[in-house]
């Protein structure tokens, strides 16, 4: 009796979650969609359709078109049943956003990084600061936020808390969930930067519809997220997908993490504006690498050197894809982040450049693209980590860890 209660809870979670994903992601949609998309019986997603109206997670959304019969009702995920608060720890700036359940922003803060010297519990009083700032300016209160989710540069090793290796900032085994958990009682999901920004563009953006595919982060750093058959391989240690430090030139320029010739050395926005200042020998005008990169780009009509560099620019990122492509045989590229977005008109070049250097057939089958999220997408790939633990918990919500704990110690 109790083993059949059980598999009969087990299968009703499955079905919550099944439907309750489809919603968010692919919603508005009818009882009927549902059905044809999820396989389930009609009895159970109306059933299941009734409890998730019932407790708020699904609403109405008007009526289908409707080709002469009575029309189907639209349903779709309640935009205010929870908040999500979704942080890019960048290395020139942190940005905390605020979004509501369906993923609509509704605030934002940015922070500037001297990127010279980023200390950790510098980001960490950001990222708490920017939770009241976005949070006060929504109208929204604490108890309102399912979680924070946090795209950091590096490696995330995760366990019981979330320790950061990044040795272009000089991090070495960082808790830096410990130190913002200290501030806020808020659950934290912590992850690599172009993971997140990998999982947006999945979810949202020029990833959708992909099973195989890798999302580039190109900034002032480089890195990369390899989904292959729909889901984010991560390696022994969660390390995959450090490509900008993979070796594009044996004992060539001094790279950030300590080396020589990674790919970042040559493609990291600090590299390319480096590279301008070597070559002109004066440095590219600007407060920040941000505004430095663009002047560098609108320099180009005019100046032969800038020219030059975007050029080599677009070249070494080309390689760089190659072996993106020749390494995993994706169906999709896709170049994300705020250095790509700068770069985006070299993107005809960058595809030429992989094509040069890729093997023939892998090549023919991938596209290269440009992502569709724009600066936003580290932070918006963020938000979604404490809502893909909502999703696999079919809208349960998770208590609070830390309430958990104390619980469990004091009895």
């Amino acid at each position: 009796m109790e083993l059949a209660r059980a598999t009969n809870r087990g299968v009703r979670l499955r079905n919550r979650s099944a439907l309750l994903s489809k919603l968010f992601l692919d919603g508005p949609l009818t009882r009927q969609d549902l059905v044809r998309s999820t396989g389930l019986s009609q009895p159970a997603v109306s059933n299941v359709v009734g409890d998730l109206i019932d407790e708020g997670l699904v609403v109405e959304a008007g009526a289908a078109e409707s080709d002469g019969g009575r029309p189907s009702m639209m349903l779709r995920v309640a935009p205010r049943f929870a908040f999500v608060v979704g942080v890019d720890v960048g290395e020139t700036r942190v940005r905390v956003e605020l979004f509501d359940f369906a993923m609509t922003q509704l605030a934002t803060v940015a922070y500037p990084l001297d990127p010279r010297r980023t200390e950790p519990a510098v980001v960490a009083g950001h990222v708490l600061s920017g939770i009241d700032v976005v949070t006060a300016r929504a109208g929204v209160a604490p108890t309102q936020v399912l979680g924070v989710g946090i795209g950091v540069s590096g490696v995330v090793e995760q366990g019981r808390e979330a320790v950061v290796h990044a040795q272009s900032l000089g991090w070495d085994r960082v808790p830096l969930e410990r130190l913002i958990a200290a501030g806020t009682d808020l659950p934290l999901h912590i992850d690599n930067g172009a993971k997140t920004l990998g999982q947006a563009e999945m979810w949202f953006g020029a990833g959708r519809g992909a099973r195989h595919a890798v999302f580039a982060l190109v900034g002032s750093g480089i890195g990369a997220a390899v989904v292959t058959n729909g889901a984010t391989y991560r390696g022994a240690s969660s390390s995959a997908g450090e490509w900008g430090h993979t070796t594009l030139v044996y004992g060539g320029r001094p790279c950030r993490c300590g080396v020589r010739g990674c790919l970042e050395a040559y493609v990291g926005a600090e590299a390319v504006i480096d590279r301008y200042r070597e070559a002109r020998g004066e440095p590219v005008p600007g407060e920040d690498e941000e505004s430095q990169l663009s002047a560098l780009v609108d320099a180009a009509g005019t100046s032969a050197t800038a020219r030059r560099v975007l050029d080599e620019t677009a070249a070494y990122l080309g390689a760089g894809v190659a072996n993106l492509i020749n390494l995993f045989n994706p169906e999709r590229v896709v170049l994300g982040g705020w250095a790509a977005m700068a770069l985006g008109g070299l993107l005809p070049a960058v595809r030429e450049a992989a094509g040069r250097q890729a093997l023939r057939q892998p090549y023919e089958q991938a596209s290269i693209e440009l992502g569709v999220l724009g600066v936003d997408a580290v932070a918006l790939g963020a938000a979604t980590l404490p809502i893909e633990r909502l999703l696999a918990a079919g809208g349960i919500r998770p208590a609070n860890r830390r309430i958990t704990e104390q619980i469990e110690l004091h009895g």
